[in-house]
């Protein structure tokens, strides 16, 4: 163990976490694999399902790399900056924990609920021949199964809860992170902090463009996204208008335990508070 790295001591500390992660990842796919529930949809409804069936202008593998790979990069590149293995950590763990947590509860509510998207008829009907039950009046899709399959997870909108989850968790550190609540108007830093939820929204506007979803389903997966990564980011970090905001809550738990050892060892107390000061200050300062 003495050998080991400070990340790899971290990461150890935090394994039923990082397996907590993992079965959040396996479980999220077990519910993909699900087939959701077939909402009953006669001709009435089915007028409201008729727009076009138009391919997504941000697929489904770009969302990931728009709300984890990309903010991981700027967590990274804070690594450089401070050295602080705590904050590349906690930020890491926290952005994984936000998404994957949000997957969960959106696919779990998609599965539950089925309520079938706004190009729906396109998806059921390819030909563009109805067929209803005669005796209950619910449709007779004759289109692919997997398509179909997919026309009824509309609510909540996935794009839109993993974009605010990762990309909201990604707000939530810049403000920390460039002080954006210092108070002294710098509105620069606002513009950086809001950036990322702005490309988030717009991710949800193109679901609603692309017919692949009704603008509840985009609002209700923007809350869910929000919600989940403002409680895991606080979880983990400190809230942005605080003093020492910019840093992990375990940082600061290592500075307590590095000043209990100092005191066990009968080092003077001016000692530790001015080293402990100088460390707290270097790590703002990024050096």
């Amino acid at each position: 163990m003495a050998s080991q790295s400070p990340g790899a001591k971290l990461a150890l500390a935090h394994m039923r976490d990082w397996l907590i992660i993992l079965a959040l990842g396996v479980m999220d796919g077990l519910l993909n694999m699900i087939e959701p529930f077939h909402r009953y949809v006669n001709k009435d409804i089915m007028q409201d399902l008729m727009f076009p069936f138009k391919q997504d202008t941000i697929p489904m593998w770009g969302v990931p790399i728009l709300s984890i790979f990309i903010p991981i990069l700027i967590f990274i590149a804070f690594y450089f900056v401070r050295g602080d293995i705590y904050d590349l950590h906690h930020a890491t763990l926290g952005l994984l924990f936000a998404s994957l947590i949000t997957g969960v509860i959106t696919d779990s509510i998609k599965d539950a609920v089925g309520r079938p998207r706004p190009n729906f008829f396109q998806r059921c009907f390819p030909n563009k021949i109805p067929v209803f039950d005669k005796e209950t009046g619910d449709v007779l899709c004759t289109g692919i199964k997997s398509v179909i399959k997919e026309g009824y997870k509309s609510f909540p909108s996935g794009h839109t809860s993993w974009s605010f989850a990762g990309l909201g968790f990604l707000s939530w550190y810049l403000s920390g992170k460039v002080r954006v609540f210092d108070r002294r108007g710098h509105i620069g830093k606002l513009s950086i902090v809001l950036l990322p939820l702005l490309i988030a929204a717009l991710v949800g506007i193109t679901r609603v463009d692309d017919y692949w979803h009704h603008w509840t389903d985009v609002f209700t997966g923007g809350l869910i996204g929000i919600t989940v990564s403002s409680t895991c980011y606080l979880l983990l970090f400190p809230f942005p208008t605080y003093a020492h905001g910019w840093a992990p809550h375990a940082f600061f738990y290592m500075l307590k335990e590095s000043e209990s050892s100092q005191r066990e060892s009968q080092t003077p107390s001016f000692v530790r508070l001015e080293d402990s000061s100088l460390e707290m200050d270097k790590m703002e300062r990024g050096k």
